[in-house]
This record gives C-alpha cells, sequence and structure tokens, in this order.
C-alpha cells in the first residue's frame, strides 16, 4: 500500500510511506494514482490488445481492490469508503500499488493531475491506440480523427455518455471501415441501439475504458512528452480554487463554465 499525501485532489500525489512488501515506491516520490489499475503480470497486463487487468479487475467498490477493506474511519470508528479505490478528495489516501503510477517529478502537479484521467483519455493519446497506423499514411493522427470521406467519418469517438449519441456517431461513420469508439459512460444507464444491417455494411463499435491506455506504461510517456513540449496540457486547466471552495467547481462543471478545476488541498 502506498500512504500519499495529495496536494491537488484530482490525483496528483507525493508519496508520503509505504507499506511492507512495497518495492517499486519510496517516500518522496511523486505519483499519480488511477481508478485502472496494472499488475504488469496477467494475460491483459502483458498483451497490447488490452488494458483491463484481469487480477485487479476494475470495480466500483467500497473497499481496497485486494481484500475489500477501507483503510479509513471517522470520529466515531465508523468505515468510509475508498472511491474508485483513489479516494483522493482527502489531504491524506492510501492507494494499492498497482493503482499508482510514478511520474518525473519535474511534471507540475496541477497537470499530472491531468493524466490519471481525461487528458490519457481523450485525442491527445488515448483514443489514438484505435487507429491503425497502416491506415493514416503519412497523415497526422489529428487529422485522421476528424476527416470526412465519401458518406461518413472514418473514426467517430463519443465521449459525453448518451446513447443517442452513440447511435448518431455510428451513423455518422463510413461504410466499409469506418470505426466508432466509445469513451463517454452512459450517464442515464441506457442501452446502445444501432441498426444491425449497418453492422454488415463493414462498420464497427468499441469500447474504451481510460482510452486504451496502461497506467504504468503510458502516463510516464505522456509526462515526458510534455515535458519535452510536444504536448500541450496548461489549457485544460481553465480554474483553480481551494479546498474550501469545491462546491464551486461542482458548479462551474455542472454550468459549463470549465474543463478541468484544479483543487486545492491546502487552500
Amino acid at each position: 500500500m502506498i500512504g500519499s499525501h495529495s496536494h491537488v485532489p484530482c490525483l496528483c500525489s507525493v508519496v508520503e510511506s509505504v507499506g511492507e512488501h512495497v518495492e517499486e515506491f519510496a517516500a518522496g516520490d511523486a505519483v499519480v494514482p488511477t481508478f485502472l489499475g496494472q499488475c504488469s503480470e496477467c494475460v491483459d497486463c502483458s498483451s497490447p490488445r488490452s488494458n483491463m487487468c484481469s487480477r485487479y479487475r476494475f470495480a466500483v467498490r467500497p473497499g481496497m481492490p485486494r481484500d475489500g477493506a477501507t483503510r479509513f474511519s471517522d470520529a466515531q470508528g465508523r468505515p468510509i469508503h475508498h472511491f474508485l479505490g483513489v479516494s483522493s478528495f482527502a489531504e491524506y489516501t492510501v492507494v494499492d500499488v498497482n493503482h499508482s503510477v510514478k511520474v518525473n517529478p519535474a511534471m507540475p502537479p496541477a497537470l499530472a493531475c491531468l493524466l490519471s484521467c481525461g487528458a490519457s483519455t481523450g485525442k491527445k493519446f488515448g483514443v489514438t491506440h484505435f487507429i491503425n497506423p497502416k491506415e493514416l499514411g503519412e497523415k497526422p493522427v489529428s487529422q485522421a480523427i476528424v476527416e470526412m470521406t465519401d458518406g461518413g467519418a472514418d473514426y467517430c469517438f463519443e465521449c459525453i455518455g448518451l446513447a443517442a449519441l452513440m447511435s448518431d456517431a455510428f451513423l455518422s461513420s463510413r461504410e466499409g471501415w469506418g470505426k466508432t469508439i466509445i469513451l463517454g459512460v452512459e450517464m442515464h444507464g441506457a442501452p446502445l441501439s444501432i441498426p444491425s444491417r449497418e453492422i454488415l455494411h463493414g462498420k464497427s463499435v468499441i469500447g474504451s475504458m481510460f482510452g486504451g491506455v496502461k497506467p504504468k506504461q503510458d502516463i510516464p510517456i505522456i509526462a515526458d512528452k510534455y515535458l519535452n513540449k510536444e504536448l500541450e496540457l496548461d489549457k485544460f486547466i481553465t480554474h483553480e480554487v481551494g479546498f474550501k471552495d469545491i462546491n464551486k467547481a461542482f458548479d462551474l462543471l455542472q454550468q459549463g463554465k470549465s474543463l478541468r478545476c484544479t483543487i486545492w488541498m491546502d487552500k
């Protein structure tokens, strides 16, 4: 286990201490906790075709991934649940070693936190896993993602989480080789319905968790790309607030007035 002092509750931390048998991390390491684990040993972690660890499967559970127990309690001794195994809206948290990624300490904490989900999942990095380099020729990935050909788009990405938009994305894809990648979590739990005959026209649909990113393998690469000025992240952060104003951050989100809001625990 890793005890971490969270500078940014959006998943960027500094290791405060490590538990028994932890060799991958040490006190003082800059880490990004992630909701998706990577044991690096199971068949899925060992395959380039999957980022869904089969030893510690993703699940919305109240406790830690190994034993299901919690590491937190309130003043009355009642257990406090772990949110997605990360529970980062706290000054200190406990995270399983398989859900932690070491990053270059030169990475600014306010930007490193983006790598735990949004920036990694989106078209800046994660979704490009679904594009075959042979299909690109000499075109840059950014062009291929938005390119339209006769009869539809080569690639369609649904990022909002609405079944109707998922269906629209599929119908907008090109016959023959159009690909639709579902990144959004359907907010109402509605099923996806698409015409079966459209599938026969050579279109395909695939779901994505975390944009296909393998946390321990890919997040350090993304961080280095930022530090090498190959990737722009700064404009994702539109607001910053202290923890006492956390409700303001949610208001900005619900009103559609922010992209990402950094919440500082010590302000």
